[in-house]
């Protein structure tokens, strides 16, 4: 990725908040990163030599976005690749209550949390071994345990390995990663945090609706 690319997938990030990297069945909205740099145009998933390069070309641009350090990615809305503004993303966390240690975690999503405390990054297949989770039998075990984990964004993606035939997410600890957002996170109140999305996102963003229902769901 050359640098005005880069600087222009940052610019887009700040500019709107919160952004998907592929548009949900093209729609308008939630905005993506695709329609950002490739505006009008629709995205259709052809990944052979005839389809169009420029939909691997934004996931390689994606995984190299995100271990730049100048805007966060997660797992994020309706479990999709997002891409955060670092002031958003400390409203997020204060917001939702994560850094305030204010969302129950279950004993499993404890466990996995701790070892990305102690260790981060760390990919898919290293926090399965490490944890005793592997093979197909434990798989929605995993995925129950760190789906909490990126809904209330205390995990961050920060790059790729390839531990596998496929290259694999590494993982980490948000609170390692971006210490400087998490401790901004804890010194923001909640009702601070939520009046500056709504100002900065507005009531009607799809992104702010699903932080709306996340806080809900934390009770």
């Amino acid at each position: 990725m050359n640098k005005a690319t880069q600087k222009k997938m940052i610019d887009a990030i700040e500019r709107r908040g919160c952004l998907l990297v592929y548009p949900l069945a093209n729609q308008k909205e939630p905005a993506s990163l695709w329609s950002e740099l490739f505006p009008k145009t629709k995205m259709r998933w052809e990944w052979d030599q005839n389809g169009d390069q420029r939909v691997s070309n934004l996931w390689i641009w994606r995984e190299e976005l995100s271990r730049s350090k100048d805007v966060v990615y997660a797992k994020w809305f309706r479990n999709r690749a997002t891409f955060f503004s670092k002031e958003i993303f400390i409203f997020l966390l204060s917001y939702l209550g994560s850094a305030r240690d204010e969302v129950p975690l279950t004993r499993d999503s404890k466990e996995a949390l701790d070892s990305f405390l102690m260790d981060s990054p760390q990919s898919t297949k290293v926090i399965k071994e490490n944890l005793g989770w592997q093979g197909k039998m434990m798989e929605s075990h995993y995925n129950r345990a760190l789906k909490p984990l990126w809904n209330y964004l205390f995990l961050v993606g920060f790059g790729e390995v390839q531990d596998s035939s496929f290259p694999s997410l590494n993982m980490a600890a948000t609170q390692n990663i971006f210490e400087d957002l998490w401790l901004k996170a804890q010194e923001l109140e909640p009702e601070k945090a939520e009046k500056k999305l709504r100002e900065v996102l507005g009531e009607e963003n799809l992104f702010f609706k699903h932080a709306v229902k996340l806080r809900k769901a934390r009770g």
